[in-house]
């Protein structure tokens, strides 16, 4: 981007960062004057232990809360209608969100329904809310999807099978609690999957044409952090800290990233695939990644070499550093343990629907490599081979 042009930056979340700063929700809440929290998770944060201390920290401050803890995976619009009804139903003054990309987005969406009325449906899009929603505050418990820093939510419309999106500053959390002690649980799987997904908002929110100079900068700081922490992190599970933080970090200055600029053709076609198979997100991104790379080399290679930089790689011209940026990506995918294309379970006569969602995903404009629905099929034909 020429920094001689004009740009906006704006983030509406206070980052509280460090280890055991999720403690301090009681105070948070107290500042933020509210006293009656309706805390949104799932299923694997409660299982996990995680919710018990921040429930606990409740407790013992006196301060009256309940839990909804049905957000699904790609979380549906059925899930936030639900938690939106039990929001209003228990006259809750903010929500706190516990967990993942799911339980965050999900509580994003339920802050618009519980203020705004209708379907969340009716909020596709980048300006369609119009008044305050319920305060958010986020407790992240991966390292991936950034959304405790982002004014998005990706909601899967269970009719269609297909995710939409939702952008507005007003649906950012308040305040995000980041403790690396919180991912320390993560599975292998779920770590390297979710680290993708960081990478994947990194590379996107650096390469997206929307992006600026603000953004830029956590780009390619996330980048920096995220590949040279992710084997470890994936390797040494709860043994290796410094991995966990720098990871949690780097999915934060991915978040902020793409918040500002915007993600493009591997968000595209994972949150098809997500919309229609419901596969994982992270997952989704991992296997898209390189493949959509190489195929947008030829418009973005000086960005791609700028990547390689920062991945550590010398290079003697930017074709040459574009290359090793592509090859990087999927050799770390590999090195990680992540699966191939193939493992979605793909259909051939799904591809043309694939194909027409991720044309017709939001997103799909801020690619650095024009791509119709045609574009998209060749790429799909390609990875399925």
């Amino acid at each position: 981007m020429d920094i001689r042009n004009s740009f906006s930056f704006e983030l509406p979340t206070r980052i509280e960062f460090g280890a055991g700063v999720s403690a301090t929700i009681a105070m948070v809440l107290q500042e933020l004057g509210k006293k009656r929290p309706l805390l949104v998770t799932d299923r694997g944060v409660i299982d996990a232990g995680i919710l018990a201390p921040i429930t606990g920290a409740l407790e013992k401050e006196g301060i009256s809360f309940e839990v909804f803890s049905a957000v699904e995976p790609n979380p549906k619009d059925r899930n936030v209608m639900e938690g939106a009804a039990a929001a209003v139903a228990f006259g809750a003054d903010c929500l706190l969100a516990v967990g993942g990309g799911s339980p965050i987005d999900c509580a994003k969406g339920m802050s618009i329904v519980a203020t705004h009325g209708g379907k969340i449906r009716d909020y596709e899009g980048r300006n369609a809310v119009t008044g305050e929603t319920l305060p958010l505050v986020a407790i992240p418990t991966t390292s991936g999807t950034g959304s405790e820093v982002t004014f998005s939510s990706v909601i899967t419309d269970t009719t269609d099978k297909f995710k939409f999106s939702i952008r507005h500053p007003r649906i950012a959390a308040k305040v995000a609690l980041c403790d690396p002690g919180l991912t320390a649980s993560m599975p292998k799987m779920l770590t390297a999957a979710t680290g993708m997904d960081a990478l994947t908002h990194a590379i996107e929110g650096f390469t997206a044409l929307p992006a600026e100079p603000l953004a830029d900068a956590c780009a390619l700081h996330a980048i920096e952090m995220i590949t040279a922490s992710l084997p470890r992190a994936v390797r040494s599970g709860t043994d290796d800290m410094e991995a966990r933080t720098d990871m949690l970090m780097g999915s934060v200055l991915a978040g902020i990233s793409f918040s500002h600029s915007d993600v493009a053709a591997v968000h595209c076609l994972a949150e098809a695939l997500g919309g229609l198979y419901d596969a994982p997100h992270g997952m989704c991104n991992a296997v898209a990644l390189a493949p959509v790379m190489e195929f947008n080399l030829p418009y973005c290679a000086k960005k791609y070499a700028r990547i390689a930089a920062a991945m550590g790689y010398s290079f003697a011209t930017d074709e040459e550093g574009a290359r090793k940026a592509v090859t990087h990506v999927a050799n770390l995918a590999e090195e990680v343990g992540l699966p191939s294309f193939a493992s979605l379970g793909v259909k051939e006569e799904d591809l043309e629907t694939i194909a027409a969602y991720s044309a017709q995903n939001g997103s799909n404009r801020s690619n650095p490599r024009p791509m119709t629905k045609e574009d998209y099929l060749t790429l799909l034909r390609s990875m399925m081979r």
